[in-house]
């Protein structure tokens, strides 16, 4: 197996705009306040069972982390600490844990705290908290020192309302500088071998991202991104139902408008229950990872299972307002979307 031509640092850089790129640029992450995120798991503690439910809210502390931090404290495998997804460390989160104590109390949970943790409750709930298992996240972001012509940020926005933004991986998939894309290539090839469980997890994730992005990307120049085309696997908003749509036709191109359903890109892996694209969207997949397949076999060989993902992403409730020069922008997103995908086609980050 040959190594692939990787991009050289983010992989994100270069990935093509959908509404002609940035407006003006702005300074983003000055500190963590300015990027807020709430998560919505879409259910609450049951107030009984094995499990403890906390609710914590971090900065400047990444969710690995804090999870090991919860099983010290708790005496237990982290295994046994669960959380639905991974959130920034440069950043003010809130997101819920779960932590098996069948039989036992729960410990002081004020010991956790410090300046950048906080305890905000703690109930009893019936079942592990799953990765993947949230609604989505909810968004507040203030862009300072905005530079441009405030007309065009602003009717910027309201194409992302209107069509919503091709659904990249962001850069924090791929590690620094995507440094977890070259590890992954290692990985994919057999030569690098000793890995922990976790960190196999996220190199293999990495290039899956990888894959799916180069694919969206093709989609995204060729101008057909949110647009039904001829065997394409089509997802419904927020379901994890899908079709093969044969041919595009009027009542499918009102339902993309509508968000009710969007077009699909492929996560590789070993064959299973989900749908293969045919005939046009087949022939864009092919030759967007003509030259990827070693790692394509990689995945399968590993044992991913095959999976999809929109090649679109809404923007729920995007709101915008002006404080001097800086932008705030309140909005939600499903699970497994970026925030900095949102704003890369509004403004560059000086920061």
């Amino acid at each position: 197996m040959s190594p692939v031509q990787l991009p050289q640092g983010d992989p994100t850089r270069v990935l093509p705009f959908a509404h002609g790129g940035p407006v003006g640029n702005a300074v983003m992450r000055a500190e963590p306040g300015d990027f807020v995120v709430e998560e919505n798991l879409g259910y609450q503690a049951s107030g009984e069972g094995e499990h403890a439910f906390l609710v914590i809210r971090k900065r400047n502390t990444n969710t690995h982390d804090l999870a090991r931090s919860i099983a010290k404290l708790c005496g237990v495998r982290q295994v046994d600490v669960g959380y639905a997804g991974l959130k920034d460390r440069a950043a003010l989160t809130t997101q819920a844990f779960s932590v098996h104590l069948p039989g036992k109390p729960d410990p002081d949970w004020t010991i956790l705290d410090d300046d950048d943790i906080q305890v905000l409750s703690a109930e009893r709930h019936n079942r592990k908290i799953r990765r993947g298992s949230l609604r989505g996240n909810r968004f507040v972001l203030r862009l300072r020192q905005v530079t441009g012509d405030r007309t065009a940020v602003e009717a910027r926005i309201a194409d992302v309302v209107a069509r919503g933004v091709p659904n990249y991986f962001g850069h924090q998939r791929f590690g620094h500088e995507g440094a977890n894309l070259r590890r992954a290539d290692g990985l994919l090839r057999g030569e690098l071998r000793k890995v922990k469980r976790e960190q196999r997890g996220i190199l293999l994730s990495a290039a899956r991202a990888q894959l799916f992005n180069q694919v969206l990307a093709a989609r995204v120049e060729a101008g057909n991104w949110d647009q039904i085309l001829g065997g394409e696997v089509v997802l419904l908003d927020g379901s994890g139902r899908q079709f093969v749509a044969e041919q595009p036709d009027d009542e499918l191109a009102r339902r993309v408008d509508d968000f009710d359903i969007h077009p699909s890109g492929p996560l590789p892996g070993r064959p299973c229950r989900t749908l293969v694209p045919e005939g046009q969207s087949a022939w864009l997949e092919s030759q967007a990872l003509r030259d990827w397949g070693d790692w394509i076999d990689g995945l399968a060989r590993l044992g991913l299972d095959a999976d999809r993902r929109a090649l679109r992403l809404w923007v729920d409730d995007l709101t915008a307002c002006w404080e001097a020069d800086d932008l705030l922008l309140t909005f939600g997103l499903g699970s497994g979307s970026y925030a900095t995908v949102v704003t890369r086609e509004l403004l560059t980050a000086l920061r």
